[in-house]
């Protein structure tokens, strides 16, 4: 299956997710929803936080110039906030899965996406 496939079909496909991409942890998009651009830096940052959480935990996350305030980092999630609307991003060995969900959706029903995607890619060595 193509990254963009598991964007696509795993996570936009559910219903939950309203954009999602998937990044390398060496730097780098492999696939990504329309429209949600992750700038280099913002990516550089999303995958320092997990390494370096205080950093995030005190400036938040921007994904897509969009800055999201920082509510949780625990072992490989991260959960973000902005308004109504939310952000789950989970590290893999090899990339992190960035999801952005819009109210009334919230993160106890998208978190369990995310993660069980990651659970699979983690299992088959990424």
């Amino acid at each position: 299956m193509s990254w963009q496939a598991y964007v696509d079909n795993n996570l936009i496909g559910t219903g939950k997710v309203a954009k999602a991409a998937i990044l390398g942890l060496q730097g780098g998009v492999w696939a990504a929803s329309p429209g949600f651009t992750i700038s280099t830096e913002e990516q550089k940052a999303i995958v320092d936080g997990f390494s370096k959480p205080d950093a995030i935990q005190a400036s938040g996350v921007r994904l897509a110039g969009q800055k999201f305030f920082t509510l949780s980092i625990i072992d490989r999630t991260i959960q973000a906030k902005k308004g109504a609307d939310g952000a789950v991003m989970v590290k893999t060995k090899q990339a992190v899965l960035v999801v952005e969900y819009k109210a009334p959706v919230q993160a106890p029903e998208v978190t369990p996406i995310v993660e069980n995607l990651a659970d699979y890619l983690i299992s088959v060595g990424y």
